[in-house]
């Protein structure tokens, strides 16, 4: 249900028991609430779970939950479905995402609301549950681009004034496009396809419209802090948008209303061309927490408040300190400080921040009809505020083949902002992963790495999946993420974790080969990257001794040879030789090998990293091309 949360509430709508069928488990899995008339009650059709019934029409019915949904699934007519929303459609900006899936479950197609509702989204993650074909028409879908009204969202951007129309019609033409980005994360440039369309330059001024280099640019899109007017008549359509990297400090008396708050911030970005939807939160003094004008504004704007002890704000050298405030709060600056304080990565022992943040310095803004008066000061940060809670996925991707995926991991997979893993793994799973999407691999050795770096992109807002092959929870990613995130004081709440278990090698290996694995069976690793050696050699020497089927992960490396031949002789000192084995190397991918053989001739076989090696117990057999473990001992 988590993976959906983004479209609740949602709601699904049939009207007939196959359609029914078909979005029942959906909506189950994505917390959905499915609707069907009442003809369809369960004492009549009693092979439909539970749901809710609608009574009179369904155009009715659908118009009395438009404005209450972000998202609905048909599971009718595409025809149908657009004669009984037509009269409700108003904007793209507001209209929820509208998703419509045949009958029979074959196809999803993303109807309305694409790119702003996150139906292309839906509709992928919709076709991974299903085992569906997408079908999205979207002009930029068919290039490999990332939506020009998309690009900021994973960062928390805000679209700003402009044609934006005509910008994603110059994307879909492949006509090229100006980006001047001053600010916020440049990670969305870094993974567009070779021969995309835009033309980088956070410069404005270098490229002359009035010169012959300039006829090849059909569109422009800036990204910055500031608030641009466009002219009506100009030739190129220009977007814009800001990212949320302004941190406006306030101090104000006591009552000041939510009214001359709100002028008082208007008129200040006003007068430094300042756009309102770079703001990213407000700042100040703790002893105004409870400021009721100053809640009000942030809670009209879905915006952050911040407070500080005056003993961290009078830490912070400021441009304008006063000794009236000194006198009356504790420190010689609110506005300023507090600004400054948010727009740094701070520690809370008050470590002295520099101005050099401080774009705006104090103003004093007063109103006649209105009583008090607010002091603002605006800082622009490091990194722009997602204002988003960050989300791990740790996903296991079982061997390697699509269809050994689980239809949870795929949709987790396909829902991420970002996706990270060792590069044989982004190469299995490519087909998933969609336009957009942040894609960073790293090293197989640098496992930490990819953990640190995955909590560090959650910990800002992003969701974040962390693949591993087979089970993320065995021998996968899902404890070094954890581990890293105790490290760290997690509170175990913020990024929300969740773990999407894979077929892991053991199984996957057992299962081109037989039952080997038919009675008790443990795994052990020979990698002693992260494990003593002394501590892998004690479990080996207990596991034969006890007779467990032994699955050997990681059995050899280029540079570690040894280890295969120290448990290959450990083995020997409690297992015939003739005890079968099973050498299965990239189980059901298109280089598998598999071999069948003995204990004594294990060493002969090549055996690398993608190797799984099952060595059987005492009653374990080979018949034909089976490795069969009985599921007890005779007697």
């Amino acid at each position: 249900m988590l993976l959906f949360q983004d479209f609740h509430p949602l709601v699904a709508i049939a009207t007939t028991p196959t359609a029914a069928q078909t979005l029942q488990p959906l909506c189950h899995s994505a917390g959905a609430t499915l609707w069907l008339p009442e003809s369809l009650h369960p004492s009549e059709q009693n092979n439909i779970p539970t749901v809710s019934f609608y009574q009179g029409s369904l155009k009715s019915h659908i118009a009395s939950l438009w404005q209450t949904h972000r998202a609905f699934i048909f599971g009718l007519a595409t025809g149908a479905v657009v004669r009984l929303i037509a009269p409700l459609l108003q904007d793209k900006s507001s209209d929820p995402a509208v998703v419509v899936v045949d009958e029979t479950g074959q196809f999803v197609i993303s109807l309305c609301s694409g790119h702003q509702g996150k139906a292309d989204q839906l509709t992928r993650m919709i076709a991974l549950q299903l085992g569906a074909t997408p079908i999205l028409t979207g002009g930029s879908t068919g290039l490999n681009l990332p939506a020009v009204d998309m690009v900021g969202i994973p960062f928390g951007w805000q679209r700003g004034e402009g044609d934006w129309t005509g910008v994603s019609a110059a994307v879909a033409k492949g006509e090229r496009v100006k980006v001047m980005q001053e600010v916020g994360s440049t990670l969305w440039q870094n993974h567009l396809p070779s021969g995309h369309p835009f033309v980088f330059d956070a410069d404005e001024e270098t490229v002359d419209v009035n010169s012959a280099n300039s006829q090849s640019i059909n569109a422009r899109i800036w990204i910055s802090f500031t608030q641009r007017r466009f002219s009506a008549t100009s030739d190129l359509p220009k977007v814009q948008w800001h990212p949320r990297i302004l941190w406006v400090g306030i101090g104000c008396e006591r009552g000041t209303s939510r009214e001359l708050i709100e002028t008082a911030i208007i008129q200040t970005c006003q007068r430094h061309h300042l756009a309102i939807g770079a703001i990213a939160g407000i700042a100040t003094i703790d002893i105004k927490a409870d400021e009721v004008g100053l809640v009000e504004f942030c809670q009209a704007h879905n915006l952050p408040l911040r407070t500080f002890p005056a003993e961290i704000l009078r830490s912070v050298t400021v441009p304008t300190p006063s000794t009236v405030v000194n006198q009356a709060v504790g420190s010689p600056s609110v506005a300023e400080a507090a600004a400054l304080l948010c727009s740094q990565r701070f520690s809370a022992s008050g470590t002295k921040v520099p101005t050099t943040n401080l774009l705006v310095k104090k103003q004093i803004v007063r109103a006649d009809d209105q009583p008090g008066a607010v002091t603002v000061a605006i800082a622009v940060a490091e990194q722009e505020y997602t204002g988003r809670i960050g989300q791990l996925l740790l996903v296991g991707m079982g061997p390697g083949q699509l269809d050994q995926i689980t239809p949870a991991a795929k949709t987790a997979l396909s829902q991420a902002d970002a996706v990270i893993g060792y590069s044989l793994y982004i190469d299995l799973i490519s087909p998933i992963l969609h336009p957009g999407q942040i894609i960073e691999s790293l090293p197989i050795t640098q496992e930490r790495q990819r953990a640190q770096r995955a909590i560090e992109l959650a910990q800002w807002g992003l969701t974040v999946a962390v693949v591993s092959s087979g089970d993320c929870g065995i021998y996968g990613m899902a404890g070094l993420v954890l581990e890293e995130l105790k490290a760290q004081d997690w509170d175990g709440k913020t990024p929300r974790v969740q773990v999407f278990p894979g077929i892991t090698a053991l199984q996957a290996a057992a299962s081109r080969v037989g039952a080997p694995l038919m009675h008790d069976f443990c795994a052990i690793s020979l990698s002693n990257l992260l494990t003593p050696w002394e501590v892998i050699e004690k479990r080996l020497n207990a596991a034969a001794q006890a007779d467990f089927v032994i699955a050997l992960y990681n059995p050899r490396s280029r540079t570690r040879i040894e280890q295969l031949t120290i448990a290959h002789r450990i083995l020997l000192q409690y297992r015939s030789p003739q005890t079968p084995v099973a050498i299965v190397r990239s189980a059901y991918r298109e280089d598998e090998e598999i071999t069948l053989s003995t204990l004594d001739k294990l060493l002969d076989i090549p055996i690398d990293m993608l190797t799984t090696v099952l060595i059987g117990n005492q009653s374990t057999r080979l018949h034909g091309d089976w490795m069969i473990t009985p599921r007890g001992y005779s007697t």
